[in-house]
């Protein structure tokens, strides 16, 4: 090795030294001995070691305060929105990390829950409600389930011992579903009916048990139907109607089960989950969009009739043209639209979007996965229909389990329906009462003036983005590093909190 080079690796030696604590000087002298000197002259191998193990030192240095600053927002709530980042935090040694007041340039540091750090230039999507933040408060609860009760036929109170003898005091063996705010266990009751009991955990909040509520003011064939409540002390419960074949998720992703969905079976549930979002939208005068459509949230019963549930995040609407805004982006990536997803603006068209990939998902057995990439807004499974489409190979999209039992000039509406629904521009997305008629309609669908997703139009070139993904259950950190980009443009961190 040529002594530059060696000098080269022991100057990356001692930026590691320097970052892990270590006395560089004390290396060095380390290194003039002839035995450490033969171990550093192996060559590359070590080089790149040392290396690799200066660019993991920094960059988790430099992620340290943005993890500070996350956990500490929850102590900020009240203070005014920042301009930028502030200029000191504490971790959790009670030392004070400082770094610029105003970070420019940030791809995205998005707290979604408590506040919100946008993008360089850009203004915040709104102050959080205040509501929004505030624990369930257990008498106002009882008052609120008791008003329902009065005015809500079928809608009655359940006695907790009750309940806790149905679940055998909450089993494992009865626990059928689990998610960020609750779970969900199945129970029989002493009369023989077998129900779905959801016990929320204490960090949920109250608007996640009031939305829930809104389904025992509305009844329809393809919505879960909400049988009662119960609290007891800490303890807030909610009692629904049992699908006894789950949830199509476990049907649709499994190799096995998904042969059991065979195409009349695949287009009776997308058209009733169509006529549950049209109930939905316009007929239930509340205007309520459900905000998470997706595969684990269609539930379906023992004919395989589907059933739209989990309301923890439907939120009303004054009409069926209002638009709603959020800090509090909830949902599952690959079912949420682009304006909701970066903006936190959600309005009935938000749940024509997540209609128009569930409709994708069920044809064609895939899931839609956001690729780590930039300005990737509709995921691959969408993007693929659209290529299909150009291209006239719809039909290559349709799922292989299906073999060649099925018409295809349905399979083909189907698909372009879904192709009008995922549409990024919502004012041009069709409502859900044009998407069931359209569903039930046998004649063509003109497609001539639809809007390609913009990422359709340039291509994102390799290498410019390496990336690293955590995830929780109730929490997700996604964590991106921009390789080619200045320090300061090189995180972005989601924080989402999922409800059940």
């Amino acid at each position: 090795m040529e002594s530059g080079g060696l000098w080269g690796v022991l100057g990356q030696a001692s930026n590691v030294a320097q970052l892990v604590g270590v006395d560089a000087l004390g290396l060095v002298s380390m290194v003039e001995d002839r035995g450490y000197l033969h171990r550093l002259l192996l060559g590359a191998r070590t080089a790149d070691e040392l290396r690799a193990a200066q660019h993991e030192i920094d960059m988790y240095i430099r992620l340290i305060p943005l993890i500070a600053l996350v956990d500490g927002s929850s102590n900020r709530r009240d203070k005014p929105a920042m301009e930028g980042v502030a200029d000191a935090v504490k971790d959790s040694s009670n030392r004070h990390i400082s770094f610029p007041a105003r970070v420019s340039g940030f791809t995205e540091i998005l707290l979604q829950g408590d506040s919100i750090l946008c993008n360089d230039g850009e203004q915040p999507l709104g102050t959080v409600d205040q509501q929004e933040q505030k624990t369930l408060d257990i008498e106002e609860l009882v008052d609120l389930c008791a008003c329902i009760e009065e005015s809500c036929p079928g809608f009655s109170k359940f006695n907790y011992f009750q309940i806790v003898h149905a679940t055998d005091n909450f089993s494992d063996n009865s626990n059928i579903g689990r998610g960020g705010f609750a779970t969900i266990y199945k129970g029989q009751l002493p009369n023989g009916l077998v129900v779905a009991i959801k016990r929320l955990n204490e960090h949920a909040q109250k608007f996640d048990f009031k939305s829930e509520l809104q389904l025992a003011r509305i009844q329809h064939t393809n919505l879960i139907k909400l049988l009662g409540w119960c609290i007891h002390g800490k303890e807030r419960i909610l009692v629904y109607e049992f699908a006894n074949k789950g949830s199509l998720h476990h049907y649709i992703f499994d190799k096995t089960r998904k042969s059991l969905l065979d195409w009349p079976k695949r287009l009776n549930i997308i058209k009733g989950v169509a006529e549950g979002l049209v109930y939905l939208h316009t007929h239930s005068m509340l205007w309520i969009v459900h905000r998470d459509l997706k595969p684990d949230n269609v539930l379906l019963d023992y004919n395989m009739n589907p059933k739209i549930s989990d309301f923890g995040s439907a939120r009303s609407l004054s009409s069926d043209v209002a638009e709603g805004h959020t800090s509090r982006v909830v949902g599952t990536s690959g079912f949420k639209p682009p304006e909701y997803a970066s903006r936190g603006v959600y309005s009935v068209k938000t749940d024509v979007f997540s209609f128009g990939v569930l409709v994708l998902v069920i044809i064609s057995g895939r899931k839609n996965s956001i690729l780590d990439k930039q300005r990737d807004t509709v995921g691959d499974l969408v993007r693929d229909a659209w290529h299909m489409w150009r291209e006239g190979r719809l039909h290559e999209l349709v799922d292989p389990s299906l073999g060649s039992e099925y018409e295809l000039a349905q399979i083909l509406r189907c698909i372009q329906v879904a192709l009008l629904c995922t549409q990024e521009d919502p004012t041009v997305r069709p409502t859900m009462p044009d998407v069931a008629a359209m569903l039930s309609s046998g004649g063509m669908i003109l497609l001539n003036d639809l809007n390609l997703p913009a990422e359709l139009s340039y291509e994102v070139k390799e290498g410019d983005m390496a990336s690293t993904c955590v995830s929780q259950t109730s929490q997700t950190v996604d964590i991106t590093i921009t390789s080619s980009a200045p320090v300061s443009t090189r995180v972005r961190i989601i924080i989402a909190q999922e409800v059940i």
